[in-house]
């Protein structure tokens, strides 16, 4: 994105599992136009970098229309995936530098799908850190983790 294409949406995503694999949750902030959108989602067993991908994902799939978006995400590890690492992944037949199959390649395989109709900007933001957006993010994966353990 260049400075002179603002986005027309900004959004925060975050994903965790306690412990890691097992229970866990997502969710992210969507921005526009004064408005705010709020999602989130649980899985009885999963991992952490699943439940960032997820977040992630719905994000590109809540988007209507293409779209001008960036997203702020707390994992180094969506965020390389999907800015550096991906493209080699595609090109070794979804083998990773040890050439064993990628980790989480089915949803790397939606995420790509899903970002292909939008312009995308990843900016990385470190968690825990006092980002009110990153821990509005956080609240609600924790939210939807608890909720999916009560039942």
């Amino acid at each position: 994105m260049t400075e002179a294409t603002h986005p027309e949406v900004e959004a925060w995503t975050d994903g965790g599992c306690r412990p890691n694999p097992g229970p866990g949750g997502w969710g992210a902030v969507l921005r526009w136009k004064g408005h705010e959108k709020e999602l989130s989602g649980a899985e009885p067993q999963t991992t952490n970098n699943r439940m960032e991908l997820t977040a992630a994902i719905a994000v590109l799939e809540a988007l209507k229309r293409p779209t001008r978006i960036v997203i702020h995400t707390d994992s180094e590890y969506v965020r390389n995936g999907v800015t550096r690492w991906v493209k080699g992944w595609v090109r070794n037949n979804w083998r990773n530098a040890s050439r064993d199959p990628v980790a989480n390649m089915d949803l790397w395989k939606v995420l790509l799908e899903a970002q292909k109709r939008h312009e995308v900007e990843w900016k990385w933001v470190r968690g825990h850190a006092g980002d009110e957006m990153n821990e509005r993010a956080d609240a609600l994966a924790t939210a939807a983790r608890e909720a999916l353990l009560k039942g």
